[in-house]
């Protein structure tokens, strides 16, 4: 049922990735010739943007289709980390974007500018705004996603580019200063490189296997100490498959190993409905043997002795 369950949630994922990417490839076109015409550092960055974009989009929409594959026997978990991975690049890719519109901020500040055409600048900025925000709109439907995430960044960024083109156009337009162009252009640079740098922080999390923020892998062992017939659990380890997807695996010290089957379903039902956690790998250990000094020998076979799943 779990499996059937994500096969369904990455299908919607394709759905929601898939006609955002055809919108913003075309605009992204359609953009770049207009910056080009005009002559404005703004909207050739938010072109540039909208192309990013539109990579963004690709991998996430491939990242997600990966992520559908079923487990087999060269990869037990399935291909579900293949959205983080994909957004791992999309946070390495936005990084290289702001530091090509930096680059090319300050050579404007520095270097004699051609004119702007501040009208034409803010009727083009105008129609990217709503083009951006159709497609926030549609993405914020799975930003509990990571990789959903990672390509909202890149949305998100277009947006605010789109906003600082259409300011910069006005301020053109009205009073002919030009350093406004570049300038509105570092400061989006700046909001963006913070939310990059921050998803880039969780993805890395992610691959290194450490427990997710929302959980606190104490309160989650104690939790689990409270089910009827369980001594005491130790050996606990939580960790990521995706930003989806948790997993967990501990030693579970029995009063009465004959009440194994119904604590497991117990232990199961519980860390799924109170900690969202839904792979669940648990060895059952005797209340003799633990105490008698074996303890040591189970948490060396944490490691290479068989779990009972």
């Amino acid at each position: 049922m779990g499996n059937n369950h994500h096969h369904n949630h990455q299908h919607g994922s394709n759905h929601i990735l898939l006609w955002p990417l055809l919108l913003i490839t075309g605009f992204a076109f359609f953009e770049a010739i207009g910056g080009w015409l005009t002559g404005s550092l703004a909207l050739l960055g938010d072109a540039g943007h909208m192309f990013s974009d539109a990579a963004a989009l690709g991998l996430a929409w491939l990242g997600a289709w990966i992520a559908r594959k079923p487990a087999s026997l060269q990869h037990s978990f399935g291909l579900i980390r293949a959205e983080v991975i994909v957004a791992l690049v999309n946070g390495l890719l936005m990084l290289l974007v702001l530091v090509g519109i930096v680059y090319e901020a300050i050579q404007r500040l520095q270097a004699p500018q051609q004119p702007v055409q501040g009208a034409e600048v803010m009727l083009i900025a105008l129609i990217g705004l709503i083009v951006n925000i159709i497609v926030a709109r549609q993405l914020h439907h799975g930003l509990h996603n990571i990789n959903h995430r990672a390509a909202f960044l890149h949305v998100l960024g277009d947006l605010l580019g789109s906003v600082a083109a259409l300011a910069a156009g006005a301020v053109i337009y009205f009073t002919g200063w030009m350093p406004i162009d570049p300038i509105l252009s570092l400061f989006i640079c700046a909001l963006i490189l913070f939310s990059t740098i921050k998803l880039l922080r969780e993805v890395l999390h992610v691959l290194m296997e450490g427990v997710p923020s929302h959980l606190d892998i104490a309160a989650v062992s104690q939790a689990m100490s409270t089910i009827p017939q369980v001594y005491e659990v130790h050996s606990v380890h939580i960790w990521g498959l995706s930003s989806e997807m948790t997993a967990l695996s501990a030693h579970v010290v029995m009063h009465d190993m004959q009440a194994w089957h119904e604590v497991l379903e117990d232990l199961r039902h519980m860390l799924h409905e109170r900690f969202d956690i839904n792979h669940v790998t648990l060895q059952p250990e005797s209340l003799e043997g633990f105490t008698s000094g074996e303890a040591g020998c189970w948490l060396t076979k944490s490691r290479h002795g068989h779990l009972y799943d």
